[in-house]
């Protein structure tokens, strides 16, 4: 068994990678994490710094880290999935044997001075209308909105405060996906690949941000193949 963990993006909950349990084969132990103050964490403290979420996070989730695992992460997912891996590494603590990262820059190309601005309802409903991926029903349903908005300023926050430190590389495999008609450019994507000494890959899906699920089924594709690698060689030490 296989098990990878999903980090969910701004605004959202661990729900968003509820439909990927039925789209992956059974060897995949799919584990999307709930954040909090989301989903089934709703009643817990929201975050608005990077480190004490990332801490928080290894304390949870380090009983379950047997090899091999990895990690997915999508735009704000993929910075948390990236730095959880770092702090497991400086804990001495197992590194996942795969990092996915989707829909984000490498720390260097990052452009977080934008999120300082986005702080107002008026501001963050433009921006998730920018983006896509959310429903229009849902951005024009006033209870529904009052349940998103905080969290999305807060993850905004989280980024708007987010500064990378300089450090060695991760050594475990990094997977980087983004979307062709993604504001986010070919450059910020590549750019991963000086953050890791293992394997690195980087891979172009038609799309806009919210590409993984407009193109769920060649994301999912995506990832059985290369997880396939780790099941065989968890067979073969097994």
């Amino acid at each position: 068994m296989v098990k990878l963990f999903c980090f969910p993006y701004a605004g959202a909950s661990a729900q968003c990678y509820a439909r990927w349990r039925r789209g992956l084969p059974a060897w995949l132990d799919v584990r999307p994490v709930e954040l909090p103050g989301r989903g089934a964490r709703f009643g817990e403290p929201l975050h608005e710094q990077l480190a004490p979420l990332v801490a928080q996070l290894v304390t949870e989730l380090r009983a379950d880290l047997h090899a091999p695992y990895a990690f997915f992460g999508h735009s704000l997912g993929a910075l948390i999935a990236f730095e959880v891996a770092h702090a497991l590494r400086h804990g001495g603590l197992p590194q996942p044997e795969q990092l996915f990262l989707s829909g984000a820059s490498a720390p260097g190309h990052r452009d977080d001075e934008r999120y300082t601005r986005l702080d107002a309802d008026a501001d963050l409903i433009d921006e998730l209308q920018r983006l896509g991926g959310t429903a229009a029903a849902v951005i024009h349903s006033p209870e529904l909105m009052a349940m998103v908005l905080p969290v999305l300023r807060a993850d905004f926050r989280l980024c708007a405060n987010y500064a990378p430190v300089p450090r060695p590389p991760l050594t475990c495999a990094v997977h980087v996906l983004g979307g062709d008609g993604d504001a986010i450019g070919a450059a910020a994507l590549q750019a991963w690949r000086g953050e890791t000494l293992g394997t690195f890959s980087c891979t172009s899906f038609v799309g806009d941000h919210f590409f993984l699920h407009a193109r769920e089924a060649q994301v999912l594709d995506h990832l059985r193949a290369h997880l396939a690698r780790l099941r065989r060689s968890e067979r073969v030490c097994g």
